[in-house]
């Protein structure tokens, strides 16, 4: 996780969250991944790679995710990855717990730390 002076580093447990959204509607290469997660973020989130790589290990060991070789689009050979049916319901729970999270930091900080 970057700390490039335009980004933020990502809170802790929040990068399997972002990849398995990232991968919900199409299969991504590792790189690519990363891309997407700064640019929907606006270039606020950005995704080490020495970060990614694990992340994306692990998430394929608990068969959330799957990946095949493939070619890139600069014709590069690159594993690309996909949401597999268990990943899509993890996702699913892991974005009802931020949710349910977001809402009850939101009760304690209060109406007079919302930004207008």
């Amino acid at each position: 996780m970057s700390t490039q002076e335009h980004g933020q580093p990502l809170l802790p447990g929040t990068l399997d969250l972002l990849v398995l959204r990232t991968l919900l509607f199409k299969p991504e290469h590792g790189h690519g991944i990363a891309m997407a997660i700064e640019q929907h973020s606006r270039e606020t989130l950005l995704v080490d790679h020495g970060s990614l790589y694990p992340a994306l290990q692990r998430l394929e060991r608990l068969k959330l995710i799957r990946a095949e070789w493939g070619v890139s689009s600069n014709n590069r050979r690159a594993r690309f990855y996909e949401l597999t049916a268990r990943g899509r319901r993890e996702l699913h729970h892991q974005v009802s717990t931020w949710q349910r999270m977001v809402r009850s930091i939101g009760h304690v900080l209060g109406p007079e730390f919302t930004e207008e």
